[in-house]
């Protein structure tokens, strides 16, 4: 499937900032699953400084904002083949050991909640891939698809004690779950085509397991599906903090606004 993506991301200071950086995770990489035909990234009110390959294989870009700037704003469009692989993204090609993605984060540490989710799966645990689907509908069924709840701080087991949560809470809990089961799973962020809608509020989160046999698996609990060719894997990481679109830091300026769009389309 061919798919056209434009995202738009504008910050509006009410003061210039003295000071400030920027990091971008928003530039995909071709794999098992996806080609990239073209991308590019349009800055106004920064400036590229550099660009780096993090421990997850992420392409980073590091900005600065320009001296005076109130506005900045990030247009990143490009084109993209993907394939239906059933969610199956295959073996692990980082140099950054399997063992770390068991590692659990202040977001998905896991509590008495996560124990109770997990507890009717471990006696099973690692047998096969169709435990990390039951877990997903699992997740589903007791985190019910709300915004406005939580926000990027949220943690797998507050989004579990309240019942509801959006995708990358989800995200954050299947992670949490499936790493006490002993499956090696890491966070995506990027960008889903939705059934005749083009205009998106926000890109898309879901968690990868690794199986082995199979390797890096998807899971998209707020869909209940495994990823097919709709979906777009921008960035990866222990959680939301590593993966997310943009992050830094700004020195002596108020954030105003943050304004985002985001079109996805064949």
């Amino acid at each position: 499937m061919l798919l056209n993506i434009q995202h738009h991301t504008k910050y509006e200071y009410a003061v210039p900032a003295n000071y400030a950086l920027q990091q971008l995770r928003l530039r995909p990489v071709s794999d098992r699953h996806q080609d990239v035909l073209d991308w590019s990234i349009d800055l106004q009110g920064a400036r590229h400084q550099t660009s780096f390959v993090d421990q997850h294989g992420n392409h980073v870009d590091l900005l600065e904002l320009e001296p005076g700037a109130t506005e900045v704003a990030i247009t990143v469009s490009g084109r993209i083949t993907t394939h239906d692989t059933n969610g199956v993204i295959g073996d692990h090609t980082l140099a950054m050991p399997l063992w770390f993605y068991l590692r659990q984060t202040k977001l998905t540490e896991p509590g008495d909640r996560v124990a109770r989710l997990t507890e009717d799966f471990k006696p099973h645990a690692r047998a096969d891939v169709s435990i990390l689907h039951q877990l997903s509908n699992r997740i589903l069924e007791q985190v019910a698809y709300q915004s406005g709840n939580t926000d990027v701080q949220t943690t797998a087991e507050a989004a579990l004690s309240q019942g509801n949560g959006v995708c990358q809470d989800h995200a954050h809990i299947f992670l949490s779950a499936a790493r006490v089961l002993g499956f090696p799973a890491r966070y995506v962020s990027g960008y889903l085509l939705l059934n005749d809608q083009i205009d998106q509020d926000a890109s898309h989160a879901w968690a990868e397991a690794y199986v082995s046999g199979l390797g890096w698996v998807g899971f998209d609990v707020s869909n209940a599906v495994c990823p097919d060719e709709r979906y777009v894997r921008i960035a990866r990481g222990l959680d939301y903090r590593d993966a997310a679109p943009t992050t830094g830091y700004v020195v002596g300026a108020k954030q105003e606004n943050l304004v985002v769009s985001l079109q996805v389309q064949q």
